[in-house]
């Protein structure tokens, strides 16, 4: 016998071995992952921070909507264009018995031109400005739909512009084509019918208060041709600044609200005026101004004895402006339309560099 260390007995499993140090590794692995993923825990903070000497990413920059100069704009007055309102006011000054009132804005910079911009006037048609931005707002808001039915009773029918009135009573008219049709031609009974669906005539003139139409205010159904309904200039500029710079209107609204401005048969105030500045003249005032970079949106009004214009004009450089003029005088004067285009043209002057 040897008096030597007992020689260890060989297992009779030769798999035993290996097999024994996969299980090692894996436990050495999964003790390393453990130790690795709590450290770098710890540290994530201090990585973040660049705490140990690596910059942290800088945030991209993400570009506002309606930044640049595609903006939508403000109405929002800040550079008066002291030569125009000037012309404006020497101009009107050589019309005796006349009274007028103007009001000019930039939307994209803020430019604007004035001559007593919040005078109430009476407002004949172009109230219709207001009360289609009203409508409009109750369309986005889903408190009326796009082809509600609107019946014609004997108190909304009304004379003058339009041809609804012709129709028998009972007949509905959907919201769309009144809305239209009060711009399109000018259609009073089927502005009657929008005063009516919007509550009335205190209900709307409360409506123009919360729009900052403080000289705005519906007294009577159209046509009004006493007059009694009024507004001002810079109340027409603001109703359709307001939608054009997306304050009070949605994008899908604020579309309507021009597609519906643009049926306006009636150009020959402001359009045929910004014409005439450029030396020229027309019987198709839109079509001439097209290839100048000019496409005018507007609604005029008359009655007799107060003219009016209010329009969202997009200028060759791309910028837009809202421009409202109103002239009360004598009945049927012919100057009253003749210092509208006067003042309109003055501005083509000033704005649009040839």
């Amino acid at each position: 016998m040897s008096a030597g260390r007992p020689s260890r007995p060989r297992s009779s499993n030769p798999w035993l071995r290996p097999v024994g140090l996969v299980l090692r590794l894996i436990v050495l692995g999964v003790g390393l992952g453990v130790i690795v993923g709590t450290a770098l825990k710890l540290m994530a903070p201090r990585l973040v921070q660049g705490a140990i000497g690596t910059p942290a990413p800088a945030a991209p920059v993400v570009k506002k909507p309606g930044s640049g100069p595609m903006a939508l704009g403000r109405f929002e007055p800040r550079q008066e264009l002291v030569g125009l309102s000037q012309q404006w006011t020497r101009l009107a000054a050589a019309q005796k018995g006349l009274t007028a009132s103007a009001f000019l804005l930039v939307l994209d910079d803020g430019r604007f031109a004035q001559m007593q911009p919040d005078l109430p006037l009476s407002a004949a048609s172009s109230i219709k400005v207001p009360i289609l931005l009203a409508s409009l707002e109750d369309l986005d808001g889903g408190k009326l739909r796009w082809n509600e039915p609107m019946p014609l009773t004997k108190e909304v029918v009304g004379g003058g512009a339009g041809w609804m009135a012709n129709k028998p009573l009972g007949t509905r008219f959907p919201f769309f084509e009144a809305a239209t049709e009060m711009i399109r031609v000018s259609d009073n009974t089927a502005t009657n019918l929008l005063i009516r669906r919007l509550g009335g005539k205190t209900t709307l003139n409360t409506r123009f208060r919360s729009l900052g139409l403080t000289a705005t205010v519906v007294n009577n159904w159209l046509p009004d041709l006493d007059g009694t309904n009024t507004t001002s200039s810079r109340d027409l500029a603001r109703s359709i600044a307001l939608v054009d710079t997306g304050d009070k209107l949605t994008p899908r609204a604020r579309d309507l609200f021009r597609e519906i401005m643009a049926t306006s048969r009636t150009n020959t105030l402001i359009p045929l005026g910004l014409l005439m500045g450029m030396g020229k003249d027309s019987s198709d005032p839109d079509s001439e101004l097209l290839p100048e970079g000019i496409t005018v949106y507007n609604k005029t009004g008359d009655i007799g004895i107060a003219y009016s214009d209010a329009a969202l004009i997009q200028l060759p450089n791309g910028q837009r402006a809202v421009l409202a003029l109103m002239v009360k005088g004598p009945f049927n004067d012919p100057r009253s339309a003749e210092l509208i285009r006067a003042m309109a043209g003055a501005v083509t002057k000033t704005l649009i560099k040839r």
